[in-house]
């Protein structure tokens, strides 16, 4: 195995599904990014104001200012050869899974042209 995206598994020459293989070489790959980010103030910083608040007053507000990005949705990446056609849905939970698909899907590529 060479490559694995979600339930899909990439050797030499063919690509696993569980819908069945696709022949690898000539296989089209599109990537489709599906998440988004999302900035929280954390709990730990709503303790501390509330908890601080009796300590240090307004002080202990400045907590509130601190934020937590939050990363969530999924990454699509859609598999054609010929009249074949399979779609993986992967669930991402922060940027640098994104990239490390896009880099597995270019892999992928380079393999199906050569």
């Amino acid at each position: 195995m060479l490559v694995q995206l979600g339930e899909v598994s990439v050797n030499s020459t063919t690509i696993h599904t569980p819908s069945g293989e696709i022949p690898l070489r000539g296989s089209q790959w599109a990537v489709s990014d599906q998440w988004h980010s999302q900035q929280r103030i954390p709990t730990w910083a709503v303790v501390c104001a509330v908890l601080g608040f009796f300590l240090l007053c307004f002080l202990s507000l400045l907590f509130l200012l601190a934020k937590q990005t939050r990363y969530s949705g999924t990454v699509q990446v859609m598999i054609t050869n010929g009249n074949r056609q399979y779609v993986v849905r992967i669930p991402v939970t922060d940027q640098r899974v994104v990239a490390h698909i896009h880099a597995q899907v270019n892999y992928a590529r380079s393999l199906a042209a050569l």
